[in-house]
């Protein structure tokens, strides 16, 4: 089976789940929490269909790729992908505690880990989109 595509559908549902990300915190800024909550499930479903794809191509797929040219590059590249690696694991318990907080309406305490867990899932949604468009499109690894 070809998953070659993956890739790139990954990239589309990190740059999804940024723009939600931004709407969400646009809504709750304006106090709709409405359609902060609908953004918010929104980029959660979007970022599971991210993993799942995510998942299933690096475990499908039996190569790594790596990135090697130009060479001048590669530090700045494995730094990036590095902090994103880092960070997309620890996002994962704090946007679960995050969201268990919300849907007990325990809004103070939603709030306190918020301010956490957002900068950090935006961090890593973006940095998925850069770190694709540096292995596949700018830089094309052989």
């Amino acid at each position: 089976m070809n998953l070659s595509y993956l890739p790139a559908l990954n990239a589309i549902l990190n740059a999804i789940c940024s723009v939600l990300l931004v709407t969400a915190l646009m809504f709750i800024k304006r106090g709709n929490r409405l359609a902060h909550s609908r953004c918010m499930i929104a980029a959660l479903i979007t970022s599971a269909i991210f993993l799942t794809s995510y998942l299933t191509y690096h475990i499908s797929v039996k190569t790594v790729t790596k990135f090697i040219e130009p060479q001048w590059f590669r530090p700045i590249y494995l730094t990036l992908l590095t902090s994103h690696l880092i960070l997309a694991i620890a996002i994962l318990p704090l946007i679960g505690i995050t969201l268990t907080r919300a849907l007990r309406e325990r809004f103070d305490k939603h709030r306190q880990i918020a301010r956490w867990t957002w900068p950090l899932w935006m961090y890593v949604s973006v940095t998925g989109v850069l770190i694709y468009l540096l292995l596949y499109q700018i830089f094309p690894q052989k």
